[in-house]
């Protein structure tokens, strides 16, 4: 379970960065779909140390295309709108 959890939250941290880059949609959901096929290409992973390699190669690269200035929703805590006119 703790894998899995740790999976999905990499593919989330992958999409989260793409939306960071590439904010037009047409750009983000073709990168989301390149995203989503590397993941599937290696779901079926059932050797342990592979898998980790693969894990690890994968925070490699989401530390190198990490983006200076990522996206947060305006409404999101540190948005630009985060508490403004609260009641």
């Amino acid at each position: 379970v703790a894998h899995r959890l740790y999976v999905m939250r990499l593919y989330r941290r992958s999409l989260k960065l793409a939306a960071s880059w590439y904010w037009q949609r047409s750009e983000y959901c073709e990168k989301a779909m390149i995203i989503r096929s590397m993941f599937d290409e290696n779901k079926n992973v059932t050797n342990l140390r592979h898998a980790q390699e693969l894990l690890a190669h994968t925070e490699n690269l989401l530390g190198i295309y990490n983006h200076s200035d990522p996206y947060i929703s305006p409404t999101a805590p540190g948005g630009s709108k985060w508490e403004r006119n609260v009641p």
